[in-house]
C-alpha cells in the first residue's frame, strides 16, 4: 500500500534536522525541467508561475543560486503548506519515520515522486503549469504515465491523499487489478459531500500522522481514523472512495 500526497508551494530549506539519504528517481527528468525554468525569463516565469512579484524574485533567485544535487532537504521536511503542518513529521518517532519512508510518496511537478527521505530543494513548479518541454506542451504530457508506473511497481494498492491536480498522475495509468483509493473529507448537504480545501488539507495530513502512529498497512485500516471529529461513513464510500465525514453527519 503507497499513500500518495500532493506537495506544498511553500518550501523551506532545513539541511540540519534529519540527513537526506538518496536522489529523487526521476533525476533526469528533473536535471531537464530545471534547465528549462533556468533559461526563462522573469517575465515569462512570473507568468508561469501565476504568482507575486515578491514570490517570482524569491523563486528566480533559488533558480539562479541553487541546484539539484547541494544544500539538499530531505522533502518531507521541505514542504511547509497546511496538509505538512497537521501531519506534523519534525515529531515523528524513527519509527514513523521508517513507515512514511516505506508507504508515503509525494507527487511533485518538478521531481515527479519523491520519497520522504529524497534531497530536494525549493522549487516552485505546479503540476498543471503549462510548461512546454519538446514536444510536451505542459507537464501531463511531460510526466505522461512515468509517474504511475513507477508506483506500480511496488504496490497494488494506491491510497490517494492527493488533490486531483496531482492524482491525475496516477488515476489516468490505472492497471487492471490494481485499487485506487480516494480518500474524501467533507460535509453532507442534501445528500451530496461538500469538501472544503482548507479543511481536506488539514485532514490529509492528520491521516498520514494517524497511520504512521498506529502503523497502517492495509486500505481498511484507514476506516478506524476519528480524528478532527471525521467519521468513516460506510453510508457514502464504496470501493475506490472512503468518506470520512464530519462527526455531527456521519453516518
Amino acid at each position: 500500500m503507497k499513500l500518495i500526497i500532493s506537495p506544498a508551494k511553500k518550501m523551506r530549506m532545513d539541511t540540519d534536522t534529519l540527513p537526506w539519504n538518496s536522489l529523487p528517481h526521476f533525476m533526469d527528468k528533473a536535471e531537464s525541467l530545471y534547465s528549462k525554468l533556468q533559461s526563462m525569463s522573469y517575465l515569462e516565469l512570473k507568468e508561469l508561475w501565476h504568482c507575486s512579484d515578491a514570490i517570482t524574485a524569491q523563486n528566480v533567485e533559488r533558480l539562479q543560486r541553487l541546484d539539484l544535487h547541494s544544500c539538499l532537504t530531505p522533502a518531507i521536511l521541505a514542504y511547509e503548506g497546511i496538509q505538512y503542518q497537521y501531519m506534523a513529521p519534525g515529531v515523528f518517532t524513527q519509527g514513523q519515520y521508517d513507515y512514511v519512508q516505506q508507504h508515503l510518496r509525494i507527487l511533485s511537478g518538478l521531481y515527479g515522486v519523491l520519497r520522504p527521505f529524497d534531497g530536494v530543494i525549493p522549487y516552485r513548479l505546479e503540476m498543471q503549469a503549462r510548461l512546454r518541454l519538446a514536444e510536451h506542451v505542459d507537464l501531463y504530457g511531460f510526466w505522461g504515465d512515468a509517474i504511475a508506473r513507477h508506483l506500480y511497481q511496488d504496490t497494488d494498492c494506491i491510497i490517494n491523499l492527493a488533490s486531483r491536480e496531482y492524482s491525475l498522475c496516477v488515476s489516468r495509468y490505472l492497471k487492471p487489478g490494481t485499487r485506487f483509493i480516494t480518500c474524501v473529507f467533507g460535509e453532507e448537504q442534501g445528500g451530496r459531500i461538500r469538501e472544503k480545501g482548507t479543511l481536506c488539507k488539514m485532514a490529509r495530513g492528520e491521516m498520514i500522522r494517524y497511520l504512521a502512529e498506529t502503523g497502517g498497512d492495509r486500505p481498511e485500516a484507514l476506516q478506524e481514523f476519528s480524528r478532527l471529529n471525521y467519521r468513516f461513513s460506510p453510508r457514502f464510500s464504496d470501493d475506490a472512495n472512503y468518506v470520512f465525514l464530519l462527526s455531527a453527519n456521519s453516518g
